[in-house]
């Protein structure tokens, strides 16, 4: 007897045009949520304001999110926070000029296209795959949501233990 095979969930707007100008919210996550990235540290200084100490994994993706401003004309960084076991990415997508030599030709979609490339740079750098192979995007429709995702984005670390993707490890 044949297995019936899952039905994988839609994870994308159906017929929503992801090369359009705008603003996008993106999370990565982590395969099975292993923090790998980095860890939450509060520092010793007069404010203990929470901070990603970033892993090697972690200074590997931020190299590459911060290099994206460098080589995309038409996508801009906005705000991003590497997370321990994710990473959250503001970015605004310009007048769409075509992609580069370094974005996967299948799809003329921008955003996919922007997701897959950077994991596979990072995947190579690391040697292994890090990444779930899906991702979260929400397009931002206003300028209020804008500055929520921003302020999120800002203050995650602070709220960490809050977070939806961490993890509290059982105690024995």
């Amino acid at each position: 007897m044949q297995k019936e095979l899952p039905v994988r969930k839609k994870i994308r707007l159906d017929g929503y045009d992801y090369s359009s100008s705008g603003y996008y919210f993106l999370t990565m996550c982590i395969e099975d949520n292993h923090e790998m990235l980095g860890k939450i540290d509060v520092g010793d200084g007069v404010l203990d304001v929470p901070f990603v100490q970033l892993s090697e994994y972690g200074i590997i993706a931020e190299k590459y999110i911060s290099a994206i401003n460098k080589h995309y004309k038409h996508i801009s960084i906005e705000n991003h926070v590497i997370m321990p076991n994710h990473i959250h990415i503001l970015l605004s997508i310009l007048k769409n000029k075509g992609g580069t030599s370094r974005t996967p030709s299948p799809t003329n979609a921008v955003i996919p296209s922007f997701v897959s490339t950077l994991k596979r740079f990072i995947h190579k750098d690391c040697g292994f795959v890090l990444f779930q192979s899906a991702y979260h995007d929400r397009i931002i429709r206003d300028e209020e949501e804008y500055q929520i995702r921003w302020n999120y984005i800002k203050n995650n670390p602070a709220k960490w233990a809050e977070d939806e993707f961490f993890v509290r490890e059982e105690q024995y």
